[in-house]
């Protein structure tokens, strides 16, 4: 995939080739032409999306090995019942 306008891309952005099956490469400008963006921002986007999902599934384990606090939702059951004052 070669990138041909480079007038989105900042001066100091360095672009290279990379080797990918046709396919692929098809498949990625197909992607990107229905989404009106760039081969770049599309694998970009797709990237960002994959990294935000391996930190939220980090976070998720995280939380599934803390113990249970029965005071903690004591207070969120007690915050729970207290009506906003008019």
């Amino acid at each position: 995939m070669t990138v041909t306008d480079t007038s989105a891309y900042p001066i100091a952005m360095g672009l290279t080739t990379i080797k990918v099956p046709v396919e692929l490469r098809d498949r990625i400008s197909r992607d990107a032409k229905a989404r009106g963006v760039t081969a770049a921002a599309l694998l970009s986007e797709l990237l960002d999306d994959a990294e935000r999902r391996r930190r939220m599934a980090a976070v998720g384990e995280a939380f599934a090995t803390l113990e249970d606090d029965d005071e903690y939702w004591d207070d969120v059951r007690a915050w729970d019942k207290i009506e906003a004052a008019p």
